[in-house]
């Protein structure tokens, strides 16, 4: 029960911070929030008590100071979003508790629409739902609709020289570099590195065995990231403590009070930012050694050293550390996650499994001279569409939000238009939009087929009918590097050993602000030759 309330906190959190309601920078809210060092915050009951006196002391403050500009909803001239105020809210508990936020969200979508507003600790969130209202949602320029003060959270984990630490700007021009390094043409020398580290891997399983398959994910894909992303220095001399470091940051970075309150000194924001101060060190000695040396290599480090800026300025040093962090974080989090989940979904539905065993039996047959490379894994269909019907039933991110800085207007599937003020909170969920039933038939059931050719579902039901990977203008940079390292990693378990879930199917941990698979993946393995 805490950890679905936790996800529902999570989510006013997440609208709370995109309004920019706190202000982790403003010294008044940092030393009135400044915790009793001998606090325990292991004890959940306590974590909840103090996030609950803290929401209030900030927004108090906050209000009180005058620092936040009221929505003023009587602005617009045209209809607003129907309104599920406080009562219509707490009917709907039951539901929270017993199925969760995204089955909560779902009852509101099937008695509001496509379009509603939720208010709730006086803020009002709009809720977009479906391909035909969310295009601006994706598509609005910088300047009319963006994340806020969203991830600020990020900041204390990459450093103020990347991303939400920069101006809009500058910010923009990096997330320039970041498509440029992970660009589909350059995957062709990122395939063999990542089939290295697979079959590395794999090659220290014993014949049979059982192994907790989630934890096998994590290890791996850090390999494969510090190989490809961070270069051969830290995978051959440090990946040890890199590991360990990345990990520290991870764990503790997106907790719930890292999110809200990002530089409060709290246990877990001390133990994050030792890490990252740490790990910057030695990724800042390697970047200074290749530029001193000369050296130059064939990785993602180095595409984002070699980075210029519209005006001709390098990335610095500073800079070049905090996006390569950025990656690792993005990339290696959303990826155990997909995979675990792959797992789960296609060990529990033999027929597909079947179905993507049967094509690597055909790849392999086809590229037996030459051996498995990038146009193979293109060629993998099925398995593609298996990890994409796990992502669709399991986004990384289940609710997408963002700021209204200018007043637009969305027009539902059955023709009512509606204005979304300025400065208004405006939020996504992609868990229900990736189960609308008139987009994806039976969207319930886990059906890889539904991508296929003769079906082609995500297509047909409009251009933002699947957004695990986001859309529009804040599309994920690395979507494809995402599929490619899991069908590698997937490819080679599935040709070389026979699999069996041995533990229930995971439930979703919906008490983390990003959800992850809850507890372990169990499974049984037994080699089977390779093909």
């Amino acid at each position: 029960m805490l950890s679905v309330l936790t996800s529902f906190l999570c989510f006013l959190c997440a609208a709370l911070r995109t309004a920019q309601i706190y202000d982790a920078h403003n010294p008044l809210c940092r030393d009135i929030l400044r915790p009793n060092n001998n606090m325990d915050l292991a004890s959940l009951t306590a974590v909840w008590w103090a996030v609950a006196l803290l929401f209030i002391t900030v927004l108090v403050t906050k209000i009180s100071r005058a620092r936040v500009t009221t929505v003023d909803l009587h602005r617009t001239t045209g209809q607003l979003p129907p309104l599920v105020n406080g009562v219509a809210l707490l009917k709907l508990l039951p539901t929270l508790l017993n199925k969760g936020l995204p089955a909560m969200v779902n009852d509101l979508y099937v008695k509001y629409g496509s379009v509603f507003m939720v208010s709730s600790f006086g803020v009002k969130v709009t809720l977009l739902i479906g391909p035909e209202v969310t295009a601006h949602f994706f598509q609005g320029l910088e300047s009319e609709i963006s994340h806020g003060n969203l991830f600020e959270f990020t900041v204390p984990m990459f450093g103020e020289a990347v991303g939400y630490g920069r101006d809009t700007a500058t910010r923009t021009e990096q997330m320039r570099f970041h498509i440029e390094a992970l660009r589909p043409s350059r995957l062709r020398s990122h395939v063999y590195p990542m089939l290295q580290e697979v079959e590395g891997y794999f090659a220290k399983w014993g014949e049979e065995g059982i192994v907790d398959l989630k934890l096998e994910f994590e290890k791996l894909l850090m390999l494969i990231s510090s190989r490809c992303l961070l270069g051969k220095e830290v995978r051959e001399n440090m990946f040890d403590e890199v590991y360990t470091l990345f990990h520290e940051i991870e764990d503790n970075g997106v907790t719930l009070i890292s999110f809200l309150f990002p530089y409060l000194p709290t246990p877990a924001n001390r133990k994050r930012d030792k890490a990252r101060i740490r790990l910057t060190q030695i990724l800042s000695d390697v970047v200074d050694s290749r530029k001193n040396s000369g050296r130059v290599e064939d990785d993602t480090l180095q595409k984002l050293i070699d980075s210029k800026y519209k005006d001709g300025r390098p990335t610095t040093v500073e800079e070049v550390v905090g996006l390569i962090i950025g990656l690792l974080f993005a990339g290696k989090h959303t990826s155990s996650h997909t995979s675990t989940w792959t797992a789960a979904c296609l060990l529990s539905h033999p027929t597909f499994l079947r179905a993507a065993i049967e094509e690597q039996q055909q790849i392999s047959s086809k590229y037996k001279d030459m051996g498995l490379d990038y146009n193979a894994f293109i060629e993998m269909d099925t398995l593609h569409s298996c990890i994409k019907e796990a992502l669709r039933k399991h986004p990384p991110t289940p609710m997408l939000v963002r700021r209204a800085h200018k007043q637009f207007m969305v027009k539902t599937k059955e023709g009512k238009e509606y204005d979304i003020p300025q400065d208004h909170i405006v939020a996504t969920p992609t868990i229900v939009t990736n189960n609308i039933s008139y987009i994806y038939k039976d969207p319930q059931v886990y059906d890889p087929c539904r991508f296929g050719p003769e079906r082609r579902e995500d297509k047909v039901g409009g251009k933002f009918s699947y957004t695990s990977f986001s859309g529009g203008r804040h599309i994920c940079t690395g979507e494809a590097y995402a599929y490619m390292q899991l069908k590698v990693i997937w490819s080679h378990l599935l040709r070389n050993f026979e699999l069996e879930l041995i533990s229930p199917f995971p439930k979703t941990d919906w008490g983390k602000f990003l959800p992850e698979p809850q507890g372990k993946l169990l499974v049984k393995y037994k080699r089977n030759g390779i093909l």
